[in-house]
């Protein structure tokens, strides 16, 4: 049996057996295991030294996509929330990084959100998506995070959808808080396994497990801990709709009843029932929202205080002025 990636623990159990059903770059099946000891769900192998292989050139996030009612709804969605947050940011000038952000397309999303960014880099793999990202204005960096040698530092990070896939989350979530300003912001987006669809489609290849670039898969308790560890802390908390993770799903259902044709030219992504999908399950979990955890969850974190406060914080008498 592996051990856990995260804690180390010895104590796991295998959880599922899954396949590729969006960009079907293997046909072998995958093993996912589940640690007792933190409660962290992780895939096995992982195949980390496989990137160029693993992630197709068309990979969603190295490609830009054509505008459509859905894609325009959800921007507009994503610039309100990057707005609130970003008001909250204090200085004339912001610079912001996104982990994984491919060609820029949400940095630019950013700076029309809010006319004092006037810095934006990216961190990805991808050569190029990091030539549009250069095109488009923004910095780039073909890396992992880990390696990020530059000594900027930031208002805003994002990783959206981004820690579910590194070997090591913590090594990430430990650079991100050095890279982060004193009054910076650290969002995080990544899926919760412990979600309706999540279990519905558990042992059936869940869209969630995006198999085999999900390396390792959190619920709130244990992301909200690592986060904690590595000198953040949660500022807000909330669940967001699946719909990416529902879609894939049952368009998966439909390939498997001969109804639908998947292939790595024409992965599920880009089938033409995928909108349609994806308006249904954002509207069937934006309806249970206010009851459900959902299969997305987001983080926004700020750094957490120092051992030497915590300590005066403790030598201060509770009724101190």
């Amino acid at each position: 049996m592996p051990t856990c990636p995260l804690c180390s623990g010895v104590a796991v159990a295998h959880y599922a057996r899954a396949s590729d059903i969006e960009y079907h770059t293997s046909e072998k099946q995958f093993d996912f295991y589940l640690c007792e000891s933190c409660g962290t769900l992780f895939i096995d192998p992982m195949l980390f030294d496989r990137l160029d292989e693993i992630y197709p050139p068309n990979y969603y996030s190295f490609v830009k996509t054509d505008r459509s009612l859905v894609v325009a709804a959800k921007e507009w969605l994503d610039k309100q929330r990057f707005r609130k947050i970003l008001r909250e940011l204090p200085g004339a000038e912001l610079s912001v990084l996104d982990v994984g952000g491919g060609t820029g397309w949400l940095l630019d999303l950013i700076k029309s959100a809010d006319s004092r960014v006037n810095h934006s880099s990216v961190i990805d793999i991808d050569a190029n998506a990091g030539a549009q990202a250069e095109l488009a204005g923004h910095g780039y960096y073909r890396g992992r995070i880990e390696e990020y040698d530059k000594t900027d530092r930031f208002d805003l990070i994002l990783m959206l959808n981004l820690i579910e896939h590194v070997s090591d989350p913590r090594a990430v979530l430990c650079k991100a808080r050095t890279l982060l300003k004193p009054d910076g912001r650290l969002i995080i987006k990544t899926p919760n396994f412990d979600a309706l669809d999540a279990r519905l489609f558990r042992h059936r290849s869940w869209g969630g497990y995006h198999t085999p670039r999900h390396f390792v898969l959190f619920h709130k308790d244990s992301l909200e801990r690592l986060s904690r560890e590595c000198g953040f802390q949660t500022l807000h908390f909330s669940y967001t709709q699946g719909a990416p993770f529902w879609s894939v799903s049952i368009l998966e259902e439909l390939r498997r009843l001969g109804l639908v044709e998947i292939t790595a030219e024409r992965p599920a992504i880009y089938h033409p029932i995928m909108p349609l999908l994806q308006v249904g399950a954002a509207a069937f979990d934006f309806l249970r929202r206010p009851f459900a955890k959902l299969s997305q969850m987001e983080l926004v974190l700020g750094p957490g205080r120092s051992a030497r406060t915590i300590e005066r914080s403790a030598r201060i008498p509770q009724n101190a002025a």
